[in-house]
């Protein structure tokens, strides 16, 4: 049979890293490819791959030089799916695809890092002329090769008829343990298993979770690093000594991704200098704007995620190397010299003090969520998003499956910290937490992860803060108003200050 008279189940636009995998997800998973990409050496690269992997089965990825040659070889209606830059990029192919033919009733799915407004916009513009869909998607490289955690969003009936697919292609969980099932092979795809994809709910909201994902992401970590900081520098272990203490924290509450794949930078070693690689990479922090777009988010909507925003803002001091640099030759620290640290001690305090902070990073997170969609009307099902992060996502952890017996506990949790179990762990671990945190800043090691995840703690737990006082200065200088705790709510309330140090003149 020629390649002209097979009809393909998938378009796939975009095979670069995580385009390519994901399209050869699909191939494992029994789905026929027609491929596109303005490149067409990566079409070419990705049609070889799959040579190799498929062997004597038949072709499973066809490719395109055109879009109109694309929707020639699909199947109708149409299922395309974009792999593309976030951004202009979008748009710009799915104008193309009208032009090229595509129906109202063709679904085009983007899995790219979208800005969530960007997609809710989208689905306005090109509303009669496709069914625009978005799947945020996480797990990188490796997750898009063998099963990512998937956050559909959109019109319903698309989600209908795309289900089957995502579901194929996400990572899975053991439903019972709720582990992960892990696979790294091709043409063996995990058929058993809870699948990492449910549908998120209305058009953007997919993009958002996979945001807050990614903020929370960014605080993991930065606490990560902190603890990192304080072993090397606080206590002057080697990198592969550190490495051994991730390795023995993986085995219990900190078991993740994130930290077993942070022992294995700290192992690696630079064959050109024979040095640790960790000691030789730039402290130059880069990032794709995800976590800053949660910070925003969280800024504009009200919802406190200091952990999450100190992780941006530490990755935005470490682009100032020059600057810190100079200053490190004329800013003073604390002497520590007297300090007299037993190290198994701090060792074993900075353990408790990550997994502390880590459980109020996923506070903020939730709860950022959760005031999103009340502001923006989504129903969002936070113990089903716990659930899609157990596996194939970044963030992926034993923790995970704690926050989702969490919310099946109680649906409408208002905090991560009121559940039984959250509230318990952190009471019986607290000590530690703070000395870690008082310790640091008395050696002068920066732990603005720990100490704002304890500051967002202790202020959470404050049945009283000292913005009565502010409200006070702001009724001050601002006539801004007041409420009173002796009066009914809702009531506002204003005084006439004395203005003593800035008399008013009467003319």
């Amino acid at each position: 049979m020629s390649d002209q008279e097979i009809l393909c189940d998938v378009g796939f636009i975009g095979l670069g890293v995580m385009g390519k995998n994901l399209a050869l997800n699909l191939a494992d998973n029994g789905y026929k490819i027609a491929a596109f990409d303005l490149d067409t050496d990566k079409v070419n690269d990705a049609i070889k791959q799959d040579e190799v992997e498929r062997g004597e089965n038949p072709q499973r990825i066809f490719p395109c030089t055109s879009y109109t040659e694309l929707l020639a070889k699909l199947k109708s209606p149409h299922l395309i799916m974009l792999s593309v830059p976030a951004g202009k990029p979008v748009d710009d192919v799915c104008h193309k695809l009208i032009d090229a033919g595509i129906q109202a009733d063709d679904i085009v799915v983007d899995t790219g890092n979208s800005l969530w407004t960007d997609t809710v916009q989208r689905e306005k513009d090109f509303e009669g002329k496709l069914l625009f869909f978005s799947t945020a998607v996480s797990g990188g490289e490796v997750g898009a090769r063998f099963g990512a955690s998937l956050m559909p969003s959109g019109d319903r009936y698309a989600w209908t008829r795309i289900a089957p697919m995502l579901k194929a292609i996400a990572a899975k969980v053991d439903s019972t343990t709720g582990k992960p099932i892990e696979r790294f092979e091709p043409g063996n795809p995990v058929l058993e298993g809870e699948p990492c994809a449910t549908y998120i709910g209305g058009t953007g909201s997919g993009h958002y979770v996979k945001m807050v994902h990614n903020g929370i992401e960014y605080a993991d970590m930065q606490l990560i690093c902190e603890a990192y900081n304080i072993m090397r520098t606080g206590l002057d272990m080697q990198p592969s000594e550190i490495a051994k203490i991730f390795r023995d924290w993986n085995k219990g509450e900190l078991n993740s991704y994130l930290i077993e794949i942070s022992a294995e930078v700290l192992e690696h070693i630079d064959p050109e200098t024979q040095l640790p690689l960790v000691d030789i990479i730039l402290d130059q922090a880069g990032q794709k704007g995800t976590g800053l777009w949660t910070a925003v988010s969280s800024l504009q909507i009200g919802a406190p995620s200091p952990t999450i925003t100190s992780a941006v803002y530490a990755r935005a001091l470490s682009t100032l190397k020059e600057d810190r640099v100079k200053a490190s030759t004329i800013l003073a620290g604390p002497d520590i010299s007297a300090m007299n640290l037993d190290k198994d001690t701090v060792i074993r305090e900075l353990h408790d003090a990550l997994y502390c902070s880590k459980i109020c990073a996923y506070a903020q997170g939730f709860q950022l969520m959760s005031m999103a969609a009340k502001e923006y009307e989504w129903s969002l099902d936070f113990a089903g998003i716990a659930k899609i992060w157990r596996a194939g996502c970044i963030i992926r952890a034993v923790f995970l499956q704690s926050i989702t017996e969490a919310y099946q506990r109680d649906e409408d949790l208002t905090n991560l910290l009121m559940d039984p179990f959250f509230s318990e762990q952190i009471s019986k671990f607290q000590s530690n937490w703070r000395r870690t945190v008082a310790n640091s800043t008395m050696m002068g090691i920066p732990v603005g992860g720990f100490s704002s995840a304890l500051a967002y703690y202790d202020s959470y737990r404050s049945a009283v803060l000292p913005a009565n006082l502010l409200q006070g200065q702001r009724d001050f200088f601002g006539a801004h108003t007041f409420a009173r705790t002796d009066k009914a709510a809702g009531k506002k309330y204003h005084v006439e200050w004395s203005h003593k140090d800035r008399p008013i003149v009467k003319i």
